[in-house]
């Protein structure tokens, strides 16, 4: 009975010495698992992708929305009024300057035209009767008379010479020869009489007759050409090449003058203006470049440059206009169409630089703001910063930076204060190549 007793008891002790060492393995177990918990928390390693602050150039981005203007615009109008008599649907249709846009009526005026022909005729006739005088017979007997005087006067001078060599040689007396001279004196009488005669006939005519038959001939032919002119503005042509873009009246109404028939562009290259601030704008010139996007069409980005600079500023927006030319042989842009032309101001050439993602601003619009930069034990610090000129993808560092550091760029969201960081691994062989490289 006793030893069985003491059997009770050894088992007893022992099942004891059992559940206690399985409550201490059980507590070291739990105790070693908390540990490791605990040192997971305290030491937490984030995969994060960085990248150098670097010095280099950087420029403030300025965008402003403007205008697409047609290198060469012209209204076509009519001159006279009338019918159109022919005029095709013509808009969104290339034009050649001096191609026919439109034909107007002319009937009428082309009746005046012959009137008017008819009447320079007449007054060209009345003017040569006035000038020549009214009876051309008598004049043609003056100018006869005039003729067969000069010659008498020739025949008389030549016997008057004959005879005078005669009688100094002896062989006339001194009557003949002063008959002959007597013959000589009465021919040039006789021709001075009919050279009066035809000057004078010339000049019994009016002066102011004259001066009337000339007015009304030049008055004549001034109306013609007015005819003319108006006969030629009956056919409109273009005045420049480019694209119709708007037709405002067609074939069949009744054209007035002064009223626009067709406005035409030529859109071959383009001018977009913009206002920019006068700040920005003091900080350009001509022929800085430019990007000009499109904001009403499908075009990609193009490149132009600046090619002119208003030079006053509007008073109520202080705004200068600023225009840039475009080459658009393709015909993508449209005339009136709108476009965001973005420039860049306000450049430095030696700013500590590092992408827009690395930096987390107080605010959006906040010059200052927070950087994680890894320091050689791959442990993120955060730090302090005062930002500069900015881009879409860059941001300038005035303070906080030296240049050199490397910072996180993509995982610094929420990031705590020296949290054990690794670099992704395509970073790595990023910072590899560049390590090779250098």
């Amino acid at each position: 009975m006793t030893n069985k007793r003491q059997l009770n008891n050894i088992l007893i002790i022992a099942g004891v010495a059992m559940v206690l060492l399985a409550l201490t393995i059980l507590i070291i177990w739990r105790y070693r698992k908390s540990s490791g918990e605990a040192e997971e928390k305290v030491t937490p390693v984030v995969s994060v992708k960085v990248a150098k602050a670097e010095k280099g150039s950087i420029a403030a981005e300025v965008i402003a929305v403007g205008t697409i203007w047609p290198r060469e615009k012209a209204d076509v109008s009519a001159k006279v009024s009338a019918q159109i008599k022919k005029m095709a649907l013509v808009k969104n249709k290339f034009v050649r300057a001096g191609e026919v846009i439109a034909v107007l009526e002319s009937r009428d005026l082309q009746a005046q035209r012959a009137e008017a022909v008819a009447a320079l005729n007449e007054a060209k006739a009345n003017e040569r009767s006035v000038v020549t005088g009214t009876i051309p017979k008598t004049n043609a007997e003056d100018q006869k008379a005039l003729l067969d005087a000069r010659a008498k006067v020739n025949n008389a001078r030549a016997t008057y010479n004959r005879r005078r060599t005669l009688y100094e040689q002896g062989g006339i007396s001194k009557k003949d020869l002063e008959a002959s001279q007597l013959d000589l004196t009465t021919a040039e009488d006789e021709l001075r009489l009919q050279e009066q005669t035809v000057s004078l006939r010339g000049r019994s005519l009016n002066p102011n007759d004259r001066a009337l038959a000339a007015a009304k001939t030049a008055e004549a032919q001034q109306h013609l050409a007015t005819l003319d002119a108006q006969l030629s503005y009956a056919t409109i042509r273009s005045p420049i090449s480019g694209i119709v873009t708007d037709q405002y009246q067609y074939e069949g109404e009744f054209a007035s003058p002064g009223g626009k028939l067709v406005t035409i562009a030529d859109v071959s290259s383009v001018i977009v203006k913009a206002p920019f601030s006068d700040t920005v704008a003091a900080q350009m010139k001509v022929g800085d470049a430019v990007t000009v996007i499109p904001t009403d069409t499908s075009a990609e980005e193009m490149k132009g440059q600046v090619t002119l600079l208003s030079r006053s500023s509007d008073p109520t927006n202080r705004t200068v206009e600023v225009w840039v030319t475009l080459s658009n042989g393709q015909g993508l842009l449209r005339a009136n169409g709108a476009a965001e032309v973005k420039v860049y101001a306000n450049s430095k050439s030696d700013a500590i630089v590092i992408p827009a993602s690395a930096v987390t601003l107080e605010a959006s619009n906040a010059n200052e703001g927070t950087v994680m930069v890894v320091d050689a034990q791959n442990v993120a610090h955060e730090k302090k910063v005062t930002v500069g000129i900015r881009t879409k993808d860059k941001i300038e560092i005035v303070e906080g930076l030296s240049g050199g550091e490397t910072v996180v760029i993509e995982g610094n969201f929420a990031l705590p204060d020296r949290t054990k960081i690794e670099v992704a691994k395509d970073e790595e062989k990023k910072e590899g190549a560049e390590k090779d490289k250098d």
